[in-house]
């Protein structure tokens, strides 16, 4: 059985500096089903901890809220890798932000590699914000510096 790792490696806290595209994987409040959705305001704040915002009225607060075992998928060079812990709530809602956002926190718990067997990840994801590039380049500046600060 391979050695359980619990701090992201180098290339991944650095991959976690510069807006990345992950998963969040929750459990439906409601269903008890697994739910998964895409979130580009993360941040790791230390090897052992990953922060993130997301709007105060996403369907992710009460999932977190009802059962706080989360799992984060990150997409690395040629590799994809679960990240799994519990969520925190460090705010409900972020300062210096023009709308409601909630931080979270991850304490790490464990960390697995999830590509199948043979592959490797040629191209990592890529994604383009639809709306106006400096009013999305002004709140993605506001929302990392009040992460970094909460």
């Amino acid at each position: 059985m391979p050695e359980l790792v619990t701090a992201l490696s180098e290339d991944l806290f650095n991959q976690l500096q510069n807006e990345p595209f992950v998963l969040l994987h929750t459990i439906d409040a409601d269903g008890s089903y697994p739910t998964s959705s895409a979130i580009s305001w993360v941040h790791a704040v230390e090897r052992n901890r990953i922060r993130f915002a997301i709007d105060g009225r996403s369907r992710l607060v009460a999932n977190m809220a009802a059962n706080p075992d989360v799992s984060v998928t990150l997409f690395a060079s040629e590799t994809v890798q679960a990240v799994y812990g519990k969520a925190s709530l460090v705010t409900e809602a972020l300062e210096n932000v023009p709308f409601k956002l909630a931080c979270y926190e991850i304490e790490i718990e464990a960390i697995r590699d999830a590509m199948f067997y043979g592959a490797r990840l040629s191209a990592l994801p890529t994604f383009e914000k639809t709306y106006d590039k400096r009013a999305a380049d002004k709140l993605d500046g506001q929302v990392f510096a009040a992460m970094k600060k909460a």
